[in-house]
C-alpha cells in the first residue's frame, strides 16, 4: 500500500510539474542580467550599451520622432555619453518569455528613470554566450486619469506645427 501510496504521489508531482524546474529559468536569469547590464551602461556612459544592440537593431525612444537603427542612435546619444551618466533606468518590475522552441526571447519592464515612470518592450536574439537587442522601445507611463490632458497638450502643441 505504501508503495501504491508514493508510486501516486510521484506521479501527481511529475504531471503537475511541482517536480521538474522551469527550463527556462535559467535562461530568464540570464535575460535579466543583460538587460540589467544594458541599462547599468547607460547609467554609467559605456561605450559598451550600444554594442549590446544588434547592428541592425532598432531603439524607439518617447517621442514620436525617435526610430534608429543602432548606429544612428548612437549618434543621436553622442552627447549624452559625454556625461558621466547618459540617462539611468532602474528596472521596477520585468516579465521575460521564452518560445516554445526557444528561439524568441522578449520582455517587458516598468522603469523608474528621470522622465518619472516608464514602460518598455524589447525583443532579443542568443549572440554567442550573450544576447543582442533586436528591438527596444520605451514609452512614457501615462495614468488613465490624465491622459486626457496630456493628449490635449499634445494636441495644442502639435496644432501649430500642422501635425495632424
Amino acid at each position: 500500500m505504501k508503495r501504491l501510496i508514493l508510486a501516486c504521489l510521484l506521479s501527481l508531482a511529475s504531471l503537475s510539474g511541482f517536480a521538474q524546474p522551469d527550463p527556462d529559468a535559467a535562461l530568464k536569469q540570464q535575460v535579466n542580467a543583460f538587460v540589467d547590464s544594458w541599462h547599468d551602461d547607460a547609467a554609467h556612459a559605456r561605450p559598451a550599451f550600444f554594442d549590446k544592440i544588434a547592428r541592425d537593431g532598432v531603439y524607439i525612444g518617447t517621442d514620436k520622432t525617435e526610430l534608429w537603427k543602432r548606429d544612428d542612435f548612437k549618434v543621436w546619444a553622442k552627447k549624452a555619453f559625454e556625461r558621466s551618466s547618459a540617462w539611468a533606468f532602474t528596472p521596477l518590475r520585468r516579465n521575460v518569455y521564452v518560445s516554445p522552441d526557444r528561439s524568441v526571447i522578449w520582455f517587458d519592464e516598468l522603469l523608474k528613470t528621470q522622465m518619472g515612470i516608464c514602460q518598455a518592450s524589447g525583443v532579443l536574439h542568443k549572440a554567442g554566450a550573450s544576447f543582442e537587442i533586436d528591438h527596444y522601445q520605451l514609452s512614457i507611463a501615462v495614468p488613465n486619469e490624465i491622459s486626457s490632458k496630456v493628449i490635449s497638450t499634445i494636441g495644442d502643441y502639435e496644432a501649430p506645427l500642422g501635425v495632424k
